[in-house]
């Protein structure tokens, strides 16, 4: 059995998403072991709690950046996860975490990457004016939405659409993709080329 690590700032869509795969079992062999958030008042704590997933609060205030990765890192060791998952985990990770979990830490981000880096990445699109936008699962590596590409989907940009409408849209393919590419990373049929995330399905 895989074990994930979920870490989460806010309602935790994303991860209730990936449970939802786990209990229907989209991903075999697979069970969230613990969810992180660094806000005690995050409402995914409450969600996974409803789960019977166990959930911890490391306060990030008053410690650095390493300093407060150092104690998520041992609350994941503490539960043997094998990948880790933001999900609307809402601050950078240090170096130092990164280095500890080489290819084992995953993130979504609401665009399509390289596109629209950071925060606030539906209102980049709709101020560019792009026809198109979408979701992207990637390898987090040290630099800010930038590693190797795993998953993506395309939503169309509607005339009408504003920024909440576009989010949406975006969300609803965003829970969709997680759970496809945990799977596809937790069985490792795939290795990586370059930037190139590729399947056991593609040429080899």
């Amino acid at each position: 059995m895989k074990k994930i690590g979920v870490l989460i700032s806010g309602r935790g869509s994303n991860m209730v998403a990936l449970a939802d795969a786990v209990r229907d079992r989209r991903m075999a062999d697979a069970e969230i072991a613990v969810v992180i958030s660094n806000i005690a008042s995050a409402g995914g704590v409450v969600k996974a709690q409803e789960r019977g997933i166990a959930t911890a609060v490391l306060d990030h205030r008053g410690k650095t950046r390493e300093e407060h990765d150092r104690a998520m890192a041992a609350e994941l060791r503490k539960h043997e996860v094998d990948l880790i998952c933001l999900a609307g985990y809402m601050r950078l990770l240090s170096p130092w975490f990164i280095r500890e979990f080489p290819y084992r830490i995953l993130n979504i981000h609401p665009s399509l990457l390289p596109a629209f880096t950071g925060l606030n990445a539906q209102a980049q699109a709709l101020e560019y004016g792009v026809k198109f936008s979408g979701c992207t699962v990637h390898f987090v590596d040290e630099e800010l939405d930038h590693g190797a590409i795993i998953r993506q989907a395309v939503v169309p940009v509607l005339p009408q659409d504003d920024e909440h409408d576009l989010a949406e849209r975006i969300l609803v393919e965003e829970h969709k993709i997680y759970a496809e590419a945990v799977s596809l990373v937790l069985g490792g049929k795939y290795k990586i080329e370059g930037r190139r995330v590729l399947e056991a399905t593609e040429s080899l």
